[in-house]
């Protein structure tokens, strides 16, 4: 995301550190009860890190948005339901052995989780810390 196309919030937090954007995804997540993936005509899409293949997740569509550039500019951003993800991507994700990529950036590819560990912290409630 450019600083052009982002409000002045936005490019704030795109600033902050993983540790910081990880806390501001889980309060996002419990207040809108959704998670933002991207989609493309196969799916969603995936990140390679290092040995892993990634799902990335965001807090809202506009932070998934600002990221379907390049590559993934075709992509559409995609809400999840909280309740689904529970239900239906923790385990299809264990399934798959795929990790979740929480909130990557342009310059970070944010934090990686296991799907039971982004599940049990998206449980737990937060509260504002960034």
């Amino acid at each position: 995301m450019t600083t052009a196309n982002a409000t002045e919030e936005q490019t704030v937090i795109l600033g902050l550190g993983a540790k910081k954007r990880l806390a501001f995804m889980f309060e996002t997540v419990q207040q809108y009860k959704q998670v933002w993936i991207l989609n493309d005509d196969d799916g969603c899409v995936m990140l390679a890190n290092e040995d892993d293949d990634c799902v990335p997740v965001w807090p809202t569509r506009d932070f998934a948005q600002a990221w379907a550039t390049g590559e993934w500019e075709g992509c559409t951003p995609k809400a999840i339901p909280t309740k689904d993800w529970f239900s239906r991507w923790t385990p299809g994700l264990e399934e798959d052995d795929l990790l979740i990529a929480v909130f990557p950036t342009e310059d970070d590819d944010g934090t990686v989780l296991f799907p039971d560990e982004f599940e049990s912290q998206l449980k737990v409630p937060k509260k504002r810390k960034y």
